[in-house]
């Protein structure tokens, strides 16, 4: 049987086309100035069509041409070696040309304090985002951009339609709460699968991809700054044959934490245990994960923190939260909620199955026990 052919095949090449008012100053300017080159002209003896290239770029310089002039963007290396310092520069035709960096430093917005608690009963509403994935928002406000805390889920099973890529991030953490996930991560293997209670972090930009799903499938996935930018990788194919769980990504390892193998030990909530998922460890303290449970359950002690964000997640069980003006948020499965640093609040009437995920920016903090009631 012959192979199908696909779209590709049939396409030689591809163009963007731009008015020209006068060739002879357009000209100049896109070989010259932006570094094209001319490729065709016609016709000889009154030239109306010029198509010249450069940077991955074709353009089709053509007289009464019905289009805007356009924006062309220029991902310069070093942007103020390009045109003296200039950030923008205007084609004789019209086209805005923008000299941007092509690496820039990744932004991280200051913290906006605010106190959150988000109910899964609100009924909000699941988007469609990426690869066809549901997404919930747990931070409407983003703490002014600063953080982005979704609950996300695959309603039906089998294979995810996900592409190699990488996220340019600060910290990214991906915690499994229902169902299973495969996944394949850069220099760390074969697939393997995410189980409910299992967590991965994905140092910045880590190649990986989603390979498959079982059905209700739901994961926390928290990424910091809010707005980062998903690039698509292809190039390589994963697994990539190379098994280096030392490597650093931006200072960052890869970690992947199991529940089966996880270690107990008292939480900084007296009431509770937590397992810790060696995050902090392997982020440098740019941000730490733990999994606190009731044992005796919450005292109701009052307490406050120095974590510039302490998000958390409702995983089993219910517990009413307490904020320091005396409102209680009653708080179930499916609830998070975040605290601002030195906020008094507490926690009581734990349920013996409460469970909890708590994720801090940075890693280590102190927790302050104070002897008033909120």
């Amino acid at each position: 049987m012959a192979q199908l052919e696909t779209k590709t095949d049939h396409i030689a090449s591809a163009e963007i086309r731009l008015p020209t008012n006068d060739l002879k100053e357009d000209l100049p300017f896109f070989s010259k100035i932006l570094g094209m080159k001319l490729d065709m002209i016609f016709p000889a003896d009154n030239p109306a069509i010029a198509v010249m290239s450069g940077h991955g770029l074709r353009v089709r310089l053509e007289k009464g041409a019905s289009e805007q002039p356009g924006t062309l963007r220029l991902l310069c290396k070093e942007p103020a070696d390009f045109a003296e310092g200039q950030t923008e520069l205007i084609a004789p035709n019209g086209t805005k040309i923008e000299i941007v960096d092509a690496s820039p430093a990744l932004e991280m917005p200051k913290t906006q304090h605010s106190f959150i608690v988000r109910h899964m009963i609100d009924n909000d509403p699941w988007v469609i985002g990426r690869a066809g994935m549901q997404y919930r928002d747990l931070i409407p406000d983003r703490l002014g951009g600063s953080i982005i805390a979704s609950h996300i889920r695959i309603p039906d099973a089998g294979p995810v339609p996900d592409m190699v890529h990488y996220h340019t991030v600060g910290f990214q953490l991906i915690f499994c709460y229902r169902g299973w996930v495969r996944l394949v991560y850069e220099d760390q293997g074969e697939p393997f699968i995410l189980k409910a209670g299992d967590c991965v972090i994905q140092p910045p930009e880590i190649r990986h991809r989603v390979l498959e799903s079982s059905g209700e499938l739901e994961v926390i996935e928290i990424g910091v700054p809010a707005e980062h930018i998903t690039s698509i990788d292809h190039e390589m194919d994963l697994p990539n044959g190379t098994v280096n769980p030392e490597r650093e990504f931006q200072g960052q390892k890869f970690v992947h934490h199991q529940l089966d193998s996880a270690i107990w030990q008292p939480h900084r909530l007296d009431g509770f245990e937590c397992r810790d998922t060696g995050i902090g460890l392997a982020t440098k303290q740019v941000a730490n994960v733990q999994v606190a449970r009731a044992t005796t359950g919450p005292t109701g002690a009052v307490t406050s923190h120095t974590s510039d964000i302490l998000f958390s997640f409702v995983m089993e069980g219910s517990v009413t939260l307490v904020n320091e003006e005396g409102k209680a948020h009653q708080l179930k499965a499916g609830d998070a909620f975040v605290i601002p640093p030195t906020m008094k609040t507490s926690l009581l009437n734990g349920s013996d199955d409460l469970e909890i995920l708590e994720v801090s920016l940075p890693g280590g903090f102190e927790t302050k026990l104070h002897d008033v009631t909120p």
